[in-house]
């Protein structure tokens, strides 16, 4: 049978597509002609902060010092995950050397960026876990310049917690400055800073957009929109755990979509039941964006069997992807469209999402149908190299030549011909397109 929506979405990602391109662009521009001053003057403006953009050892020390024990001992267990996990990641690409026909080899080097920047959200939450994945996975990697930026709170600075989590997970510079200023001032090596090399962290609307128009001048992780996560499951799945798992993710934002995709029209319903529930048991703040997201956003739909449930989450290629069903070696083997996969009730996007090692900055609106998330290969340029004895030069050069002549490319073909006439001068070779 075809897809059943219980609940469809009055609203997508693009509906609230609101045109902050402009304004992001004359910032951009009006920082890199004016430099530290007109970076300060937005940050004033928008951070309504004063203080020093460079935290100082001191300033750190002081701030770490707020941080309650039982606070510091989560974000080091956490810190700790993500850099097994990343060190394991990093294990999976080796240099290579090989020799591809006699006399001719090539090789692969990895080689970690310069400098990297590092943004972790600080306005409605204090997004401690961003600072821990992003610094940490761009130390493993071996980046020699780390920045982490994190927008101030008025009168305060960066949440300590923050502060913390940067300081430890390996940071060479916390700076107090957000949004686009903030992006500015790490590309364009403002305050005494390297030019980053890449981008990365989760923002707003108008850091999303700064990293777009930026890229190219640096790298980036990717353009992320709204947090987005779909679960899978089955009858045998607990509609109460499925009804929260929904609801902590839709607490992310207004236009946070959720989705729900089973084969029990019973599940459907009794989860539908609980949502509104559970959103109204939320503290205020977080009870806003919930309410709002699983209203306008959230969806609920039922398949026939399994396979189109499947079929529905590559579909939807979401950020976060939790399956509580049976056979999770079937589905982890069938699934090819995820950022981040939690198979089981026992795990959870939470889990993901501050503590568990696997990291949280991940691919939205569809885009893990083509690419993953942040890892340490992100940090690291896979390079090529070669070199040829000159008999191992020899069909290469001939290959080269006639290839290039019947492309057109007659300057290619000649940097083959002065190698064949140095290297072979008793020799003669037929070099023509059609030899």
């Amino acid at each position: 049978m075809a897809r059943e929506y219980f609940k469809k979405a009055a609203l997508t990602s693009k509906s609230d597509a609101s045109d902050v391109h402009e304004t992001v662009v004359k910032i951009l521009a009006d920082i890199e002609e004016g430099g530290d001053a007109a970076a300060l003057d937005y940050a004033a403006k928008f951070d309504k902060y004063e203080g020093n953009v460079l935290l100082t050892p001191e300033e750190i020390d002081a701030a770490c010092a707020l941080v309650p024990d039982k606070l510091k001992a989560d974000i080091q267990f956490a810190h700790d995950n993500v850099k097994r996990f990343a060190e394991r990641q990093k294990s999976t690409v080796a240099d290579v050397e090989y020799e591809i026909v006699p006399g001719l080899t090539a090789g692969q080097k990895a080689i970690p960026v310069d400098a990297a920047g590092c943004y972790a959200p600080g306005g409605r939450y204090s997004h401690v876990a961003s600072a821990i994945m992003t610094v940490t996975t761009a130390k493993v990697a071996g980046c020699k310049h780390i920045t982490a930026c994190s927008p101030p709170r008025p009168g305060i600075g960066i949440a300590p917690a923050i502060v913390y989590a940067a300081h430890i997970s390996g940071a060479d510079k916390i700076m107090a400055m957000g949004g686009v200023q903030g992006v500015a001032a790490m590309t364009f090596g403002l305050f005494g800073l390297p030019k980053a090399n890449i981008l990365v962290g989760p923002g707003n609307q108008f850091v999303a957009e700064a990293k777009r128009i930026l890229f190219g001048r640096v790298g980036i992780d990717m353009i992320a929109g709204p947090t987005d996560s779909l679960i899978l499951a089955d009858k045998g799945a607990d509609p109460h755990i499925v009804a929260t798992d929904l609801v902590s993710q839709a607490e992310h934002g207004y236009n946070s979509p959720v989705w729900l995709v089973t084969d029990c029209r019973a599940l459907a319903e009794e989860v539908m039941a609980r949502v509104p529930v559970l959103i109204d048991d939320l503290p205020e703040v977080n009870r806003e964006n919930a309410a709002a997201a699983w209203r306008d956003y959230a969806e609920v739909i039922v398949c026939s069997d399994r396979e189109e449930m499947a079929a529905t989450s590559d579909d939807y290629a979401p950020e976060h992807l939790t399956v509580q069903a049976e056979d999770l070696p079937w589905w982890l083997e069938r699934l090819t469209c995820y950022g981040s996969l939690f198979l089981g009730e026992e795990t959870t996007v939470s889990y993901g999402d501050k503590a568990a090692g696997t990291n949280h900055v991940l691919p939205t609106s569809g885009a893990a149908s083509y690419t993953g998330g942040l890892s340490v290969h992100k940090y690291m340029k896979i390079v090529t190299w070669q070199r040829a004895t000159r008999e191992g030069s020899k069909p290469v050069a001939e290959a080269t030549a006639r290839i290039s002549r019947l492309e057109g490319m007659e300057g290619h073909a000649r940097a083959a011909d002065v190698r064949l006439a140095k290297y072979f001068p008793d020799e003669t070779f037929d070099l023509t397109a059609n030899g």
